[in-house]
């Protein structure tokens, strides 16, 4: 089944002198197991593109649909959107709430009406997948680290077995070890079968762990392709408040001199390009 979005436009205060376009014909399709990261800088739509995903903004103009339930078709269909795409916001003490791990990753199962054993298994599913340590179940989220917070948040949406997942901004504010674990995670789901919106600022992420990338701009979706391609139109275009990662701005350097034939983006990948053509020239 597919996660559709077709051309979604909403304006905030409309028909006020502070109105604002935030979104505007924004289009694409997400199947289950694929990752679509969503780049763009500040103000560009990525956060209020999440809220229409899950139901919390419903479109003005355009359409939101999870498996061909429209989230504009009234409070039933609503639900049940919101039962289908669950939404992590990008800073967790948001949606954290009860007064323990266990509590706070057996709400959602509760809530949308599981019974015992199918809560008791859905959590033990939820912590294994997102690496929490049973020693922590017992304990108040809020006495936790960042990377914790963001870990139990994510697990008390998956908790809930749902199609797609929305991540906005899930990197912000770790260190480069949580990071690096948050990537490992995002396979681990994807390769559960959920679709994951990975909305981001980070370019370097996104092509790491993107099956496609979504740039917006201004409210408009100004390109959406595989990361290859994407690594490609953004070192032909400038886009407002991106700028090209290190490594791949070195490799658009080294393939304008002839050095290399085709862009990379990790330095491992980079480094063996370069190796395979020394070997080249020295046979």
């Amino acid at each position: 089944m597919t996660l559709s979005v077709n051309n979604l436009s909403y304006t905030y205060n409309k028909g006020l002198p502070t109105e604002f376009c935030a979104l505007r014909n924004v289009s694409f399709d997400l199947s289950g197991g694929c990752v679509l990261s969503v780049l763009g800088h500040t103000g560009s739509g990525k956060s209020t593109l999440a809220q229409h995903l899950n139901a919390l903004i419903i479109p003005q103009s355009g359409s939101v649909d999870a498996d061909g339930v429209s989230s504009a078709g009234g409070p039933d269909a609503r639900r049940s959107v919101r039962r289908k795409v669950g939404l992590v916001f990008q800073y967790p003490e948001q949606q954290i709430f009860a007064d323990s791990v266990a509590e706070e990753i057996s709400f959602a199962p509760k809530n949308w009406g599981a019974d015992e054993d199918e809560i008791k298994r859905n959590v033990a599913e939820a912590v294994k997948a997102v690496s929490i340590s049973p020693e922590l179940l017992p304990v108040h989220p809020h006495h936790l680290s960042g990377g914790q917070k963001r870990k139990i948040a994510i697990a008390s949406v998956i908790s809930a077995k749902p199609s797609y997942l929305v991540l906005d901004e899930p990197t912000a504010g770790l260190d480069c070890v949580s990071a690096r674990e948050f990537e490992g995670l995002l396979a681990v789901l994807a390769g559960k079968g959920i679709g994951i919106i990975h909305i981001t600022h980070d370019i370097d992420l996104a092509l790491r762990v993107s099956t496609n990338i979504l740039i917006l701009e201004e409210g408009r979706g100004i390109f959406c392709g595989t990361p290859a391609e994407c690594a490609e139109f953004l070192c032909s275009a400038e886009v407002k408040g991106l700028v090209l990662p290190e490594v791949l701005e070195l490799a658009k350097r080294l393939r304008s001199h002839g050095i290399i034939d085709t862009l990379e983006w990790t330095p491992e990948r980079l480094a063996e390009r370069l190796k395979e053509k020394w070997q080249t020239r020295t046979r």
